[in-house]
C-alpha cells in the first residue's frame, strides 16, 4: 500500500542519512568508520553503522521483492529488477567487507583491517550504482521514438554488459 511504501521510504531515507553523516564524520576525524572499536565513541559509531546497515538491507530487500511484483513497461521493469538485484549484490559485498574488517579487528589486527577492507570498495560501488543507471537509461529510452521491443532489447544488452562489469569487478578486487 501507499502508506507502507511511504513508511519504508522514510526509514530508508533516515537510515541512509545517518549512515552518510556518521561515515562523513569519521572521515573528517581521520579515523575508520565501520569497524573501529578503539574508543567507546568509535565503538558506538561502528555499532550504529552496523545497525543502520541491517536496516538498509532489510528495507532494500523489501523494495527488491516489490520490484519483482510491480508491473511497469517491460523495459522499466527489467531496469528496476536488475538495478535492485545489483543493489543487493552491493550490500552483500559491503557486508563481507565489514565482516572481514571486524574479524581482523577483534583478533587483534586493526592495522590489517584498515589497510585491506577498502580493497573491495570498487566491487561494492559498481553494483550499487545500477539502481540509478539502469532505470535512468530506461527513462531516457522512453523519451525516444523507439518501439518498446527495441528498448527492451537494448535494456537486455545493457543489463548483460553491466552484469559482466559487476562480476569482473568483484573477481578482480576479491
Amino acid at each position: 500500500s501507499d502508506r507502507i511504501r511511504a513508511v519504508l521510504l522514510g526509514v530508508l531515507m533516515a537510515a541512509s542519512v545517518v549512515e552518510v553523516l556518521l561515515i562523513t564524520m569519521q572521515a573528517w576525524r581521520h579515523v575508520p568508520s565501520h569497524f573501529n572499536f578503539e574508543t567507546p565513541f568509535d565503538s558506538t559509531v561502528s555499532m550504529t553503522l552496523a545497525g543502520g546497515g541491517l536496516v538498509l538491507i532489510v528495507v532494500i530487500a523489501g523494495f527488491t521483492l516489490a520490484a519483482f511484483r510491480t508491473v511497469y513497461t517491460p523495459t522499466m521493469q527489467l531496469a528496476l529488477r536488475f538495478g535492485f538485484s545489483a543493489l543487493m549484490v552491493a550490500l552483500a559485498v559491503g557486508a563481507v567487507m565489514i565482516a572481514n574488517g571486524v574479524i581482523q579487528v577483534r583478533t587483534g589486527h586493526p592495522e590489517v583491517a584498515y589497510a585491506t577492507a577498502g580493497v573491495l570498495k570498487p566491487a561494492h560501488a559498481v553494483p550499487m550504482h545500477a539502481i540509478l543507471i539502469m532505470p535512468g537509461l530506461s527513462w531516457l529510452m522512453s523519451r525516444t521514438s523507439w518501439t518498446e521491443h527495441r528498448q527492451l532489447t537494448l535494456m537486455r544488452w545493457a543489463a548483460g554488459a553491466y552484469a559482466v562489469l559487476i562480476v569482473g569487478t568483484i573477481v578482480y578486487f576479491a
